[in-house]
């Protein structure tokens, strides 16, 4: 203000009396700088007629700067040392609405006001003290404006409304405080986005060495923002103050009230030319999972499924991020758990109580070390255990893990977790400690049976979405095995959950078999075989699958009760190949062969039998042999699945009446 006065006073002693007969009146201004604004080549026109014309050449605010402006005022003039302005229009290049302008300056006093409005889009009340300072108070400002005026705002499309009051103490300090009412911002990429923001905010900036330092308190009230990945609500207090130079805003510190944490604090560096945050580092302690969990952690760690997942217990950590890559993490652990539902909403995976310490660099090797107290497994209990593990920049390395289940436990050796462009991948391999199958179907539901699981998986592979393993699973079980191949899971715990592989069984006992699922007593053995088999959440959409009496000697019997429920589950096609009349005198039969066949796909299992079906499709699935003899006939070559399934599950539950004709 002192520099434009000296300015407007040199150009008066030098008016000639010249410029008095032409009756216009030219005040020219080379330059006036100011840290927060300059203007150059200021033209100043005063017409006899009353009018007050001013021309800018350029015109610069913080990094800004417009050229060529001007301000055409309908009245005013200069007289007695004061130079107004009425009712002005001031149009900036790229701005749409034009500025209107209403100023009364005295050069003398060194004082003044100045009123800045746009239609009913906001105004800015101004008022220049002799002692330097000026007071503004912002009305309704319509922040929409601001993307045209900072046209480095325009990616942000910043709206809202904001009310405050801006106070300027030259060579001491610079305040506002205020308030914005239904505040808004987007991206284009959708990332960054927010709505209806109700912020209170406070600033104080003090001139500094090269520039500003400042202080601020935040409260934010209403409104919510998706700052990717994270969508974060209204309740968040902070204070914080550093320095700002150069186009970079410097946190030095920050203290965050945040719900759910006892306390947060944070640093930043933020490049507003460049649009990018430079370096930030965050610490916390005592943070509650249950809350600060699905808000904060689903997102980063399993972002699709975060309505599945459930935490529990306490972290204290800090992390550091260079230019909006995460470089250096630690947590703490006390008492911690997390939980994620199956796809069906059923049992899926959780582990905890969890305490220890994970520590990671971007670029060096730390060791982590955790202890937890159990855990589940779709319908099986975990037992504690202890999880030691190597971390070197992006890949996870851990020597041997046992986790115990049941009787048993799953050991895995030489586990390797890479995190590359795709996600997660890696392998190791896996050994199925025996597990009692007695035990293990209890555990999971299912009817009591004997023998036990195993498994030695020498190539366990995991990528993004998949799980394979490349050896074998057996299951000792009915004096017999089962064997699976080939074994893939996709999205294992996921809505759209998959599983593939191929199954052998041999010599199952019949006896053990049918006793087990209450279907009747079939003495005998068994071998089966199942292909290309598709689970789709835990269910069958497709295999082809075969089933064959086993070869060698030994007594082949079947019941009354099991000649009925296999009667039944080939529907009113399926027939015993004797009178009714002599059934009903014998408990028992002899057969030579059991034999039948099902590929499953589009929801239908196409059926066969022994030897070739007949001209009309009939297929025989038990043959006769002994005294008395007995064939089982099946009619219908094509059964929808679901109907076959709720047959069997009748059967099985002692519900079915079967017919036998």
């Amino acid at each position: 203000m002192r520099r434009l006065c000296m300015f407007l006073c040199t150009a008066l002693l030098m008016w000639s009396p010249a410029a008095t007969a032409l009756g216009v009146l030219s005040l020219k201004i080379d330059r006036v700088e100011h840290p927060a604004f300059g203007l150059a080549n200021l033209s100043f026109d005063f017409p006899s007629d009353g009018r007050v014309s001013l021309s800018i050449g350029a015109l610069r605010i913080a990094d800004h700067r417009w050229r060529r402006l001007r301000l055409e005022c309908a009245g005013g003039g200069f007289d007695a040392a004061v130079l107004r302005c009425e009712r002005g229009v001031l149009r900036l290049p790229g701005v749409r609405e034009s500025v209107r302008v209403d100023f009364a300056l005295d050069m003398v006093a060194r004082a003044g006001t100045l009123e800045l409005s746009v239609a009913t889009r906001g105004r800015i009340a101004i008022e220049l003290f002799a002692d330097g300072s000026a007071r503004a108070n912002v009305s309704a400002l319509d922040l929409t404006l601001l993307r045209e005026w900072v046209p480095g705002l325009a990616s942000v499309s910043p709206g809202g409304r904001f009310d405050g009051v801006f106070n300027w103490r030259p060579s001491r300090d610079i305040e506002l405080s205020g308030r914005l009412d239904g505040g808004h911002f987007g991206t284009r990429d959708g990332l960054q986005a927010a709505e209806n923001l109700g912020v209170e905010v406070s600033i104080r900036l003090s001139p500094g060495v090269g520039g500003w330092d400042w202080q601020a308190t935040l409260d934010w009230q209403d409104g919510a923002a998706y700052l990717h990945p994270f969508y974060v609500e209204a309740g968040i207090w902070a204070r914080a103050h550093g320095d700002f130079s150069d186009g970079r805003l410097n946190v030095r510190e920050a203290a965050i009230s945040l719900e759910g944490v006892e306390q947060l604090a944070a640093s930043a560096v933020i490049d507003f030319r460049a649009g990018s945050l430079v370096r930030a580092a965050v610490a916390l302690a005592n943070a509650d999972l249950a809350v600060v969990g699905p808000k904060w952690v689903a997102p980063l760690v399993a972002p699709a499924a975060g309505d599945r997942l459930k935490f529990a217990g306490r972290v204290s950590g800090a992390m550091e991020f260079e230019h909006g890559e995460l470089r250096a993490l630690d947590a703490v652990f006390d008492e911690a758990g997390f939980s994620l539902a199956g796809g069906d909403g059923g049992p899926g995976l959780a582990f905890g109580p969890m305490s220890g310490h994970v520590p990671w660099r971007e670029n060096r090797s730390t060791q982590a070390s955790l202890h937890i107290g159990g855990g589940w497994w779709q319908k099986l209990a975990l037992g504690a255990f202890d999880l030691d593990a190597r971390i070197e920049g992006r890949a996870v390395r851990v020597d041997r893990l046992r986790i115990p289940v049941l009787d048993g436990a799953l050991v895995f050796d030489d586990l390797s977790l890479n995190d590359g462009d795709v996600g997660w991948v890696g392998g190791g391999s896996l050994v199925v400690e025996p597990l009692s199958m007695p035990l293990l179907t209890e555990a999971i539901g299912l009817p009591s049976m004997s023998g036990v699981l195993s498994a030695s998986i020498p190539g366990l592979r995991v990528s993004p979405g998949e799980v394979a393993l490349d050896g074998a699973m057996v299951v000792s079980v009915f004096d017999g095995y089962l064997r699976a191949t080939g074994l893939r899971l996709l999205e294992p715990f996921g809505v759209g959950s998959h599983l593939f592989a191929d199954i052998e069984a041999r010599h199952i006992d019949l006896a053990q078999l049918t006793e087990t699922f209450s279907f009747g007593s079939i003495s005998g053995f068994v071998d089966a075989d199942i292909r290309a088999l598709e689970l789709v959440r835990w269910k069958p959409v497709g295999f082809a699958a075969r089933i064959d009496s086993s070869p060698g000697h030994y007594r082949r019997r079947i019941s009354q009760r099991a000649v009925q429920n296999i009667s039944a589950l080939g529907g009113a096609g399926a027939m015993a190949a004797i009178q009714r009349g002599i059934l009903g005198f014998f408990d028992t039969f002899g057969y030579s062969r059991i034999g039948f066949g099902c590929e499953l796909h589009a929801g239908v299992c196409e059926m066969d039998g022994i030897g070739k079906p007949g001209a009309d499709g009939r297929f025989v699935i038990v043959s006769g042999g002994g005294i008395p003899a007995l064939d089982v006939i099946g009619y219908n070559p094509r059964v929808d699945w679901p109907v076959l399934v709720d047959r069997l599950q009748r059967v099985i539950a002692g519900n079915t009446a079967a017919e036998v004709r």
